[in-house]
C-alpha cells in the first residue's frame, strides 16, 4: 500500500513534455510511480479535472530574517511554492559579529524594505558564523524547504569592519579572508554567493551595500573560494555600468570556477532596448565557455501606491505630512473630509532630498500609473492610465489618483511599473522567457513589504501567461510549469525536485485551473512589532503537498511542517537518502 495516491489528474510533470492524464504514487516522501497506479493508498486524492504540477521553486527571495521565526513563510507558500532560495542581492544576516546586528538589520531594511522593528523583535540571533546560521535555520520545522546563500555585504563587514561597510578597497589579506568565509559557508550547505552592484541598494542611512564597488581582484578572489567548495551560484544585482567591464568579470569568474553566474535583467525606461544588448553579451560569454544566466521577472517591476504603503503620489505634500503619523482611523477620517481633500490636492508636490527620475514617476508619472482594481491587471494599456482616465473624464490626474486610493475604504491601489514596462506591454518578457540563457526569478518574496507583492509570481505565471493574456502571445502550460520548477531547481543544483518522476521529492500542487485567480493585494500588520507587509492571496490551489504531506488545502494551512533546510546541491539519490532518514 502506498502512502498516498493522486488519481486521474492532468499531470504537467515539469519536463516540458505534453500533459497527460494519470496517477501519482507517493511513498516515504518521494514519488514512487507515475502513470497508472493500481495499488491503493493510505490517503487517496481524486484529481479529476485538476492540474497536477511539481511544487514551485522560487530562487530569489529575502526571507533571511523571517525564516528564523516564521515556519509558514507566506506569502510564497500560499502560491504553490515548496522550495525557496534566499540570501540574494548581497544582503543577509551571517556572518554576524555581535556588534553588527543592528547594522545588518539597517542594511536589510534599507535595501529590501523589510521593517527593521520587525527584524529586531523577531530575530533572536544565536549565531555568528555562516555555518552557525545554517544550524539555527535547521532547528525549525517548516511548511516549505529553504536554502540560502552567503551575502557579500555581511561578509565584507565581518572581515573588514567599518572599512568594508564604507566600501573601501579590500587588501589581498581581506580577499583571502572573505574567500575563506564563502568557502566555509558553501561547504556547510549554502547554495551560492551573492552581491549587489547597484547604487539603488542602500542601507537606511543612505550608504550603498558593501561590495557595490568591489574590484575585479576581490570578485575573482571570492570566486576562488567558490571553486574550492565545488559548487555555488554567483548571484548579483547590478547597474551593469559599464556593461562591458561587468560582463568581462562575470565571464571570467564563471570560467575560472566552472559555476553559474546570474544577474538581474530588466528593461529600463531610460534604455528600453538595453536588455537586448545584455542578452547578446550573455550569449557571447556562454559561447566562450561561461555559464552566465539572466534572471528575469514575469511582469513590470515597480511599486503599489497606497495610503498605508511606503509611498503614494501625495507623500511629499504638506497636508499629507501633517497627518502621516496619525493612527489610520484618524487619517481615513481626514482623507474623507472634502476640505482636507481640497487642501491636499491644492498643495504643491514638494521635491524630496533625493531628486531623481524615479521620484518624478512617483509624484507625476500619471501616464504609467494605473488603478489596480479588484481584479488586478498587470499588463494594462495606455488607455487605462490615471492620465488617460483623467483626460476622458475631464478631471485632473491628482483627482483620479486620490479617488483610486480611496476605493474600498481607503484600501485602493495604483500600480506603477517602473522597470520592464517601457513599451507599455510585456512582449519582451515573453521573448526573455523563451530564451535559453534566462531563468525565472526576482519575485523578492519576503521583501519590499510596503511597495510590492511579487511573491505571487507563480500564480501570475499560470493565470496571465498561460490562460488570460489578451494583449499578445501566451505560453503553453507545459513550458510555464517547467520554467518555475525544473529550470529553477536545476539552476541551483536541486536535482531532487522540480519534476514529477519516480525518485523525485513528492512536492506537488493540485490546481483547479479554471478557478485559479489572484486576489487584490492588501496590507497586513502581522509581522513582529506590528510591522506591515503587502500580501496577496490566490484561489484555486486545491492542495499543496511537500515531501508527501499535504501542507495547504484550498489555501488554508494544515499545520503540517515537513519542510527543512536544504544543505548543498543534490540529485534524485539524495531524495532517496532523505526518505530513508
Amino acid at each position: 500500500m502506498h502512502d498516498m495516491v493522486i488519481r486521474g489528474g492532468t499531470i504537467v510533470d515539469g519536463t516540458g513534455d505534453p500533459a497527460f492524464i494519470g496517477d501519482i504514487a507517493i511513498d516515504r516522501g518521494q514519488i514512487s510511480a507515475v502513470g497508472k497506479v493500481t495499488g491503493p493508498g493510505r490517503e487517496e486524492i481524486d484529481a479529476t479535472d485538476l492540474l497536477v504540477t511539481p511544487g514551485f521553486v522560487d530562487i530569489h527571495t529575502h526571507y533571511d530574517g523571517q525564516a528564523t521565526w516564521d515556519p509558514e513563510l507566506g506569502p510564497s507558500s500560499w502560491h504553490g511554492v515548496t522550495s525557496i532560495v534566499m540570501g540574494n542581492c548581497g544582503v543577509g544576516f551571517a556572518p554576524a559579529a555581535p556588534d553588527k546586528h543592528d547594522w545588518l538589520i539597517g542594511l536589510m531594511e534599507g535595501v529590501e524594505d523589510i521593517p527593521g522593528t520587525a527584524l529586531a523583535e523577531g530575530m533572536t540571533w544565536g549565531w555568528e558564523s555562516f555555518p552557525e546560521y545554517l544550524d539555527a535555520l535547521e532547528s525549525m520545522p517548516r511548511t516549505i524547504d529553504i536554502a540560502t546563500q552567503v551575502p557579500h555585504g555581511a561578509v565584507r563587514a565581518y572581515v573588514m569592519g567599518d572599512r568594508g561597510a564604507a566600501n573601501e578597497a579590500a587588501t589581498p589579506a581581506d580577499i583571502v579572508a572573505m574567500a575563506k568565509i564563502v568557502e566555509e559557508g558553501l561547504t556547510a550547505g549554502a547554495l551560492g554567493f551573492t552581491t549587489s552592484r547597484t547604487v539603488l541598494h542602500r542601507a537606511v542611512d543612505g550608504t550603498v551595500v558593501p561590495g557595490t564597488y568591489a574590484d575585479r581582484a576581490e570578485l575573482l578572489g571570492i570566486g576562488e573560494g567558490i571553486a574550492r567548495a565545488g559548487h555555488g551560484v554567483f548571484e548579483m544585482a547590478s547597474d551593469l555600468n559599464p556593461c562591458g567591464e561587468e560582463f568581462a568579470w562575470m565571464k571570467d569568474v564563471s570560467i575560472a570556477t566552472g559555476m553559474p553566474v546570474s544577474f538581474a535583467l530588466l528593461q529600463s525606461p531610460l534604455d528600453d532596448e538595453g536588455w537586448r544588448d545584455q542578452l547578446a553579451r550573455t550569449d557571447a560569454a556562454n559561447a566562450e565557455g561561461a555559464r552566465v544566466t539572466a534572471q528575469v521577472a514575469l511582469r513590470g517591476t515597480g511599486v503599489l501606491l497606497n495610503w498605508r504603503g511606503t509611498a503614494h503620489p501625495f507623500v511629499t505634500r504638506a497636508s499629507w505630512r501633517a497627518i502621516a503619523d496619525l493612527p489610520w482611523d484618524e487619517q481615513l477620517a481626514k482623507l474623507r473630509d472634502p476640505k482636507f481633500r481640497a487642501q491636499l490636492l491644492a498643495d504643491p508636490a514638494e521635491r524630496p532630498e533625493i531628486d531623481s527620475a524615479l521620484v518624478d514617476l512617483l509624484l507625476h508619472g500619471w501616464t504609467i500609473q494605473f488603478p489596480l482594481g479588484e481584479e488586478p491587471d498587470y499588463e494594462p494599456a495606455a488607455d487605462d492610465s490615471v492620465a488617460a482616465i483623467a483626460a476622458r473624464e475631464g478631471r485632473t490626474p491628482e483627482d483620479v489618483a486620490y479617488d483610486t486610493m480611496m476605493a474600498d475604504d481607503g484600501r485602493g491601489f495604483i500600480y506603477l511599473p517602473i522597470l520592464n514596462y517601457a513599451d507599455g506591454h510585456l512582449d519582451h518578457v515573453l521573448e526573455l522567457l523563451n530564451h535559453p540563457s534566462t531563468v525565472v526569478s526576482l519575485s523578492d518574496g519576503g521583501a519590499h513589504c510596503g511597495v510590492i507583492c511579487d511573491a505571487a509570481s507563480p500564480t501570475f505565471m499560470l493565470t496571465h501567461w498561460v490562460r488570460d493574456r489578451h494583449r499578445g502571445a501566451r505560453l503553453g502550460i507545459e513550458a510555464a510549469v517547467k520554467l518555475q520548477t525544473a529550470d529553477t531547481a536545476a539552476m541551483y543544483g536541486l536535482g531532487d525536485r522540480g519534476m514529477l518522476k519516480p525518485g523525485m521529492m513528492a512536492d506537488l500542487n493540485l490546481i483547479d485551473f479554471k478557478r485559479l485567480k489572484l486576489a487584490k493585494p492588501y496590507i497586513a500588520f502581522d509581522l513582529p512589532a506590528g510591522g506591515k507587509r503587502l500580501l496577496q492571496r490566490a484561489a484555486g490551489y486545491v492542495a499543496t503537498i511537500k515531501s508527501g504531506v499535504v501542507t495547504f488545502r484550498e489555501g488554508v494551512p494544515t499545520g503540517a511542517r515537513p519542510g527543512r533546510l536544504v544543505r548543498g546541491p543534490r540529485g534524485a539519490a539524495a531524495a532517496e537518502r532523505l526518505a530513508a532518514e
